[in-house]
């Protein structure tokens, strides 16, 4: 199963009043195990930089002036996303922005159907608990030392490790297989021809009369029964 770890950066919070996409960072998981391909890219956004955004993701005016447009690049993009499952934090944001671009590009949008919302699942795992990336990691122990600033890629690899603890922890990646959840069963013969014996009905016992006299006389020997006890303190 391959399924598609990406984040993005942007010039702002919404698409349809002109921000656009500035970083995609994507990461490849097969079987929930990271196969180390990633598709990372900056993005001219052709307009300014706000200061606002600026201060999130540290990318500049300067920095993104030399790198291409988004539509250079959406060939790639697509090749590596193929048809796989995409997941994201906070993911409805994301598919915004990507489907946004795709759509300047003149390219068809990539369904809903294939995201996957990590925000969404840590809600179910952790109700009345911080559901952000940071909180995340710091409730699955991941290493975040490094991130002083968002970054697509840099949040991918974070988000990678987040999600394969969502779903199942690190154990899913000890390679098992799927032959390990179901394994074959196997009926084990004997090795010597059993004689086989005809089955006879069950025969009841029943006391006889002598049985039952001497039980009665057994039990009118005993001295201070529990029974004889009852409705009186014992101790």
């Amino acid at each position: 199963m391959r399924e598609i770890i990406f984040d993005t950066e942007t010039t702002g919070f919404d698409p349809l009043t002109g921000d656009r996409m500035v970083e995609i960072g994507c990461i490849e998981l097969i079987n929930r195990v990271p196969t180390g391909a990633t598709f990372h890219r900056y993005f001219n956004p052709k307009r300014p930089m706000p200061a606002s955004a600026q201060a999130v993701h540290g990318l500049s005016d300067a920095f993104l002036a030399d790198k291409p447009i988004f539509g250079t690049e959406v060939e790639a993009l697509l090749e590596f996303l193929g048809d796989s499952m995409l997941v994201a934090h906070n993911a409805r944001f994301d598919f915004g922005f990507l489907n946004h671009e795709l759509k300047l590009c003149a390219r068809p949008d990539i369904s809903l159907d294939r995201m996957i919302d990590t925000v969404a699942m840590a809600r179910a795992a952790h109700p009345g608990a911080k559901h952000s990336l940071d909180a995340l990691c710091t409730r699955y122990g991941i290493d975040r030392s490094h991130r002083v600033k968002h970054g697509a890629l840099l949040d991918a690899e974070l988000l990678a490790q987040v999600y394969i603890e969502l779903t199942g922890g690190r154990q899913i990646g000890l390679g098992l297989g799927e032959d390990a959840a179901s394994p074959e069963i196997v009926t084990i013969a004997p090795s010597f021809d059993a004689p086989q014996r005809a089955s006879r009905a069950p025969r009841l016992f029943s006391p006889t009369d002598e049985e039952k006299d001497r039980h009665t006389a057994f039990v009118a020997g005993l001295t201070n029964p529990l029974w004889h006890l009852h409705g009186k303190e014992t101790a």
